[in-house]
């Protein structure tokens, strides 16, 4: 008799990742029939709820759910991933083109990457804003009483929200499934009750209604294109969060709950609104029976802080991957939680967001208003996931018709998102790319300095070579105990050796040079994290290998080196790091002046070494030095 029990035991895994899926990847997507629908018929540019009209827009959300969602990102993209992990950081970092001379095809998909996840952040800041905001506007659907309320609830929610960041979501985390899955539930159930008033709306089913009504309202039909794409707005978020979970746990959350329910809750609405046309305002409300309709908000508030988590967890993960490629200033980042990898807080980033967010519903007011900020970003970084994702395939040897056919389809769906949110530019989609160009300005100008900074490190490093040969000559006195340097990869002294042997001419009986190595994958195993090398009597050289979604901890990666033969002692070691001031040339051009003084700004208040890599502060010498870039 064969045992089932592996395979019971796999079935019941992937049902709670998929389950913990619906909290955290569908968050944001699962929030969007809040404004999405109702948006076409109540924004600034907006079409009158006629029967052709209310079924062309309810045709354009269905298809663009099955398209967009389940055909691009579900079957071809989420084929794509690095190491498991996804991201467009991942997808970049799969055509490996840290090594591409500029102007080169790679260095160009570098740079349209990085764009892309710059247009990200812009992202995190109007997910939180909008969706705890369209919730908390139920409150004024049954009387005006509520409408001075609807800003400071929203506001104070905001801030409590990122006031416990800190705290990680690690214990409340694992409520997020349970409660997003009783929000989709409640979203199909509702749904059920709006499209038994009006069954016939099933006939938006049919494309043709969504062609019609593109084709026969001339522009505004495309600028009403950009509202039907808030329906898919979270849909990055599926593809980034594979790591997490996993390509089967996302798939089956998606298709037997998430779409599903979406598509109910859509028609229900597009039923409710043919049914009685008075529910145009607010549609989403309209399908609960009156009893239902605080509870719902409640339940909707609930359900868009969860979402709103997910896109803020999403952008500290996004961060960190930047900081572990080089991308961007090293800020200080903390492990909310042991085991899982993914629960990290990043206060320099969550204050950020928290002001832009605040500043962003005060500004708006309405999500109706906060919608035109939205989708314009979203779309750009569609455009280029899908330019990625191409490539990606290529290398990974796809037939190329069938790699060329797919992407060009894609990118008809994706460049007529695009164009349709253009219209909302004026109206605040210039807020994401003001805040992406922002983003990467930031990637560019730290890019630019530490390739200068590296530079003049290694023009002032003397070889290994003739350091030993140095030495040996006239050697210097050694101090018993274990100094510890960190340094770059290559056969140099490390710049801060050099400077103490100025200042003290004298080395510990044992020296260890240590580099740590941030490799273009998610993760490295601890297995083949350490290299050590015996450089002469009394010198070594230790390499730690990270990936790109691991935060380096020195301490605990030293503990490995005594199974490969150098047993290092963390109370007698002393670590010396260097303290590098940088300052701007003055006889310099005014572009090249402002860049050198930008990248001197974010350099001080970079996070140290200490804190990069946890070292402990009372083992610590720092030694300065000045660099003019």
């Amino acid at each position: 008799m064969t045992s089932n029990l592996p395979e019971t035991e796999s079935r019941k895994s992937a049902s709670k990742l998929s389950l913990a899926a619906l909290g955290i990847v569908y968050g944001d997507i699962g929030t969007s029939p809040l404004y999405a629908f109702k948006q076409a018929f109540n924004g600034s540019e907006f079409v009158t709820a006629t029967p052709a009209n209310v079924l062309g827009v309810l045709s354009l959300i269905v298809w663009a759910l099955i398209l967009v969602v389940s055909i691009k990102y579900l079957w071809f993209v989420l084929k794509a991933d690095n190491n498991g992990e996804g991201g467009i950081i991942a997808l970049v970092a799969l055509l490996n083109p840290w090594v591409a001379a500029p102007g080169t095809q790679r260095n160009v998909l570098m740079i349209m990457g990085l764009f892309g996840a710059a247009l990200l952040f812009g992202d995190g800041t109007i997910t939180p804003a909008i969706s705890v905001l369209s919730a908390v506007e139920g409150l004024t659907v049954e009387t005006t009483r509520f409408d001075h309320f609807v800003i400071p609830v929203t506001v104070s929610i905001l801030l409590v929200l990122f006031a416990f960041q800190y705290k990680g979501t690690s214990r409340i985390g694992a409520l997020f499934g349970p409660v997003m899955l009783i929000w989709f539930l409640v979203l199909g159930l509702i749904g059920i009750r709006g499209i038994l008033h009006y069954p016939g709306v099933l006939i938006a089913l049919n494309p043709l209604h969504g062609i019609s009504f593109l084709f026969g309202n001339g522009v505004m039909g495309i600028i009403i294109l950009g509202t039907v794409f808030l329906a898919v707005t979270g849909a990055e978020a599926l593809y980034a969060d594979m790591g997490h979970f996993g390509r089967t746990p996302i798939r089956l959350a998606w298709f037997v709950v998430a779409l599903p329910c979406l598509l109910l809750n859509y028609f229900g609405q597009g039923a409710i609104v043919l049914h009685e046309p008075g529910f145009v305002a607010h549609p989403f409300y309209g399908l609960s029976p009156d009893w239902a309709h605080y509870p719902l908000v409640a339940l909707s508030t609930v359900a868009t802080i969860i979402a709103s988590q997910a896109v803020i967890s999403g952008v500290f993960s996004l961060t960190r991957q930047a900081i572990r490629l080089g991308q961007m200033p090293s800020l200080r980042i903390l492990q909310t939680d042991r085991e899982q990898i993914g629960q990290i807080y990043i206060p320099v980033v969550n204050w950020v967001l928290m002001v832009a967010t605040v500043g962003l519903v005060l500004a708006f007011r309405t999500s109706d208003n906060l919608a035109a900020a939205y989708g314009l970003a979203v779309s750009m970084d569609m455009v280029i996931t899908t330019c990625l994702a191409y490539f990606v395939a290529r290398r990974f040897n796809w037939n190329p018709l069938l790699a060329g056919v797919l992407a060009a389809a894609f990118l008809v769906i994706d460049m007529a998102f695009l164009g349709a949110n253009l219209f909302k530019f004026l109206e605040g989609g210039w807020y994401p790319i003001v805040v992406a160009f922002l983003v990467f300005a930031i990637m560019a100008t730290w890019r630019f300095g530490m390739g200068r900074v590296r530079d003049l490190n290694t023009r002032d490093r003397e070889p290994l070579t003739d350091f030993f040969e140095r030495i040996a000559a006239n050697p210097p006195a050694r101090i018993p105990g274990t100094a510890v340097y960190l340094t770059p990869p290559g056969d140099y002294v490390p710049a801060v050796l050099l400077k103490d042997l100025e200042y003290a001419p004298a080395l510990h009986e044992r020296v260890v040079f240590m580099t740590v190595l941030v490799e273009d994958v998610p993760r490295v195993p601890s297995a083949e994290r350490a290299e050590i090398v015996e450089l002469a009597s009394g010198f070594y050289h230790i390499t730690f290998h990270y990936g790109f979604m691991q935060n380096p901890n020195l301490p605990i990666a030293m503990r490995l080196s005594e199974t490969l033969g150098l047993d290092i002692s963390l109370d007698e070691a002393i670590f010396y790091v260097g303290h590098d001031t940088i300052l701007s040339a003055r006889e310099t051009p005014f572009f090249e002046r402002v860049r050198s003084t930008m990248f001197a700004f974010l350099w001080r208040n970079s996070a140290q070494s200490i804190d990069k890599f946890n070292l402990p502060p009372d083992r610590v010498i720092s030694i300065g030095r000045q660099i003019i870039v």
